[in-house]
């Protein structure tokens, strides 16, 4: 366990200069009214529970269901829209690039320590969300929230590949939940039932 009390899911946290964490929100389909703030605040808060400190950027993407149907094809091979999808990216190689990001002449040459890292995207399709609400998470609220924490989640490096896995992923995500979401336990119409 870490010196401040988190427990400690063999994710690194992740630092990248000294500003805070910024997550960017976007609502990019019309079927479903979703709160960008609410979200973008339960990201902030997971992100931070996580232990993801300093110069650090995600986002936080909500599509439809032929944009996440495109997504799920050309980068999972799956037919169909799904309801999450997350695309994390390796800062290292991000930071540790020969070339930089490119300057001008007149531009001295970049710190990488100065860069922000790029944690990655989570997408959400919303439609899908509340058409798979009542026999996974209960409510379409406790669904998104569920889809927001396992995105990131899947950026920060955990998965669901062993039951092991998929038992750990699962106590971190209701966890979080029960702290950033509902702010105490989950209630009884609950049910985890997401990958």
């Amino acid at each position: 366990m870490p010196d401040d009390g988190r427990p400690s899911l063999g994710v690194r946290p992740r630092t990248g200069g000294d500003d805070d964490p910024e997550v960017f929100c976007a609502d990019e389909q019309s079927e479903l009214a979703v709160d960008l703030e609410r979200w973008q605040r339960l990201a902030e808060d997971v992100l931070a529970a996580q232990g993801v400190r300093g110069g650090t950027e995600m986002s936080l993407l909500f599509v439809g269901r032929d944009d996440i149907s495109e997504l799920n094809v050309e980068h999972l091979g799956h037919e169909g829209p799904t309801d999450v999808l997350a695309f994390p990216i390796d800062a290292s190689v991000v930071l540790s690039s020969d070339h930089g990001p490119s300057r001008g002449p007149d531009r001295a040459p970049s710190d990488p320590g100065d860069l922000p890292m790029l944690l990655g995207d989570v997408v959400i399709c919303p439609g899908v969300a509340a058409e798979q609400a009542s026999t996974h998470a209960g409510t379409v609220d406790d669904e998104i929230a569920l889809l927001v924490v396992h995105g990131i989640l899947h950026v920060l490096g955990m998965d669901h590949d062993s039951p092991e896995a998929t038992a750990a992923m699962r106590r971190r995500e209701l966890e979080l939940l029960e702290a950033h979401h509902w702010g105490g336990p989950a209630p009884a119409g609950f049910r985890q039932e997401h990958a």
